[in-house]
């Protein structure tokens, strides 16, 4: 996440990273105003947008399942970009040792797990199947003889939030 939430891949409704050119296109093109254009980057894009149907991933696994082809590409797409985002970092800090995945999707959806994790196969990482199935669980998802460890690690955003805010009144 960058500035705004819309930074980084694409999510439920927001649509990630873009090209700062197409948002000025599209405007232009539709006449759209940048507060439209807010609620469309923000409300209307993502998985939501590609889909047409939407936003919740576990419909879209469902969907993708029954043979509609705009939630698999909407799945596609976001795993597609969030293999871009793992990737980057893995250079950037010249490899790594454990992949964490958490919050809504990370947390509750295998099989984008499993397709994340499989474009990393050449860095010797193992899924252990029947630990990945497990959803919203602390558990560590990769096999023993794993080169890079995978974990599933629940978000508890309020404890967080409450955490930060004694820690900045100084209690």
């Amino acid at each position: 996440m960058g500035f705004t939430p819309l930074d980084g891949f694409m999510m439920g409704t927001r649509c990630g990273t873009m090209d700062p050119s197409a948002l000025i296109y599209i405007a232009k093109k539709d006449n759209i105003s940048p507060d439209e254009m807010n609620v469309i980057c923000n409300k209307k894009s993502g998985v939501l947008g590609i889909s047409g149907i939407t936003d919740d991933n576990r419909d879209l696994v469902d969907l993708s399942a029954k043979g509609n082809e705009r939630a698999k590409l909407a799945l596609d797409m976001q795993t597609y970009q969030i293999v871009k985002f793992i990737g980057s970092y893995i250079a950037a800090m010249g490899g790594v040792d454990a992949i964490v995945f958490t919050a809504g999707i990370g947390e509750n959806n295998p099989e984008l797990r499993t397709d994340i994790i499989k474009n990393f196969k050449f860095l010797g990482i193992e899924l252990n199947e029947e630990k990945n199935a497990l959803r919203g669980k602390d558990v560590k998802i990769s096999t023993d003889d794993s080169k890079v460890e995978v974990y599933v690690i629940p978000t508890n955003e309020e404890l967080a939030i409450a955490r930060d805010t004694l820690r900045i009144i100084g209690k």
